[in-house]
């Protein structure tokens, strides 16, 4: 059974940095994206960045520049690290693991708040 506890979700200020952390355990078929996703109220989920199992990235225009992704493929853990925080970075992160090859899954965190206000 595959789980995603994500952590560091919290109150900055703008201009403030914040780190996010996932932990997935259960995991095979290691050829996988991880990445993370937000949703802010009245939104839809959105892609923030994430990185495959090769090191490929891939961020939001929106964060472009101020997040950064990273993972350690042998403890299977996942950080964003963002910086230059904005109230409109203000959503529910979430963690997402995923694999597009057969076998394919999908699983989620139970997400995180981070909140961007002075």
């Amino acid at each position: 059974q595959v789980q995603l506890v994500e952590s560091g979700g919290g109150l900055v200020q703008p201009g403030g940095s914040l780190s996010l952390s996932c932990a997935a355990s259960g995991v095979t078929y290691t050829a996988n994206i991880m990445g993370w996703y937000r949703q802010a109220p009245g939104k839809q989920r959105e892609l923030v960045a994430s990185v495959s199992s090769g090191g490929t990235t891939d961020y939001a225009d929106s964060v472009e520049g101020r997040f950064t992704v990273s993972r350690d493929n042998a403890k299977n853990t996942l950080v964003l690290q963002m910086d230059s925080l904005r109230p409109e970075d203000t959503a529910v992160y979430y963690c997402n693991l995923k694999r597009k090859y057969t076998p394919t899954y999908d699983y989620w965190g139970q997400g995180t708040q981070v909140t961007v206000s002075s």
